[in-house]
């Protein structure tokens, strides 16, 4: 069977189930299923076993699965990373702070890079085989995201640490010239105004800070004010409705310079950057 109809009815009963972007989930999960690339759609002939399939997957996306659980996968900058349940899915939004990072580490020789809540090791992984004369640390809390970072991590040269931020790597103190952040930032009182993708997939873990968000971001500042070296940077990222609260936490310890806060692709407020005095 032709692709076009599959996809035009997978699209529109993605829409009518609330999915954000039905077209494009609805051609991924069938080039996912027949094993091409989405631009190779219109040249394959759909089997009745591919098609089986395909009702399974979309199904289950109606149902609000993460795509990315579906398909196994999340692209992230230039690499593809495993991802499933127990581990927050990459966003592209965090691919923007990364660049930012790697920009001001453009005549940093050799930097040595600390990624906090690492999640997936998206971060971790993208400054480890974007900058190979980097070294790189990673710490991840949970042992379920730890075991998604590990397989992610293979290959690149990033040291994955498990435990808590708070208190992590004390023989860096004072010698970092980068630390990166996506923690948990979503305040406890948004619980119904997150998608249900997010909400019930995600690992509450990787989700909820508080009733303000703030609560983590206060622990990424107190740990980058000790790891980094003068004038060594930071980058966090947070909601965008915590465009003038996130800066300002970092702006309160009295430890940093150049603090303000970095727009998204979408012009939201999304990451707060400065230097260490």
């Amino acid at each position: 069977m032709n692709a076009r109809p599959l996809i035009a009815a997978a699209t529109e009963r993605l829409a009518a189930a609330g999915v954000a972007s039905p077209e494009y989930d609805a051609a991924e999960l069938l080039a996912f299923v027949c094993g091409v690339s989405r631009l190779q759609l219109g040249l394959v002939d759909v089997t009745t076993a591919q098609q089986t399939q395909y009702d399974v997957l979309v199904d289950r996306r109606a149902q609000r699965e993460p795509l990315q659980h579906l398909t196994g996968t999340a692209a992230f900058r230039y690499r593809e990373l495993v991802v499933g349940p127990g581990v927050f899915v990459p966003r592209p939004e965090t691919e923007v702070l990364v660049g930012w990072m790697l920009d001001r580490l453009k005549d940093v020789e050799a930097p040595l890079v600390v990624d906090l809540c690492s999640g997936s090791g998206a971060i971790a992984g993208a400054v480890a085989t974007e900058r190979p004369d980097s070294t790189v640390h990673a710490v991840e809390l949970s042992p379920e995201a730890c075991g998604w970072a590990r397989r992610n991590l293979e290959g690149t040269g990033a040291t994955l640490h498990e435990g808590d931020i708070d208190g992590c790597l004390p023989e860096l103190d004072g010698q970092v010239d980068a630390v990166i952040a996506n923690p948990p930032y979503i305040p406890l009182t948004a619980w119904e105004s997150v998608t249900a993708e997010v909400r019930d997939h995600d690992p509450a873990l990787a989700l909820w800070s508080g009733d303000d968000g703030l609560d983590e971001i206060k622990v990424v500042a107190a740990t980058a004010g000790r790891l980094l070296k003068p004038g060594g940077w930071f980058g966090c990222e947070h909601a965008d409705v915590q465009g003038e609260s996130a800066p300002a936490v970092f702006a309160a310890t009295g430890l940093f310079t150049e603090v303000r806060d970095q727009l998204d692709l979408a012009g939201r407020h999304r990451f707060a950057t400065g230097r260490r005095i």
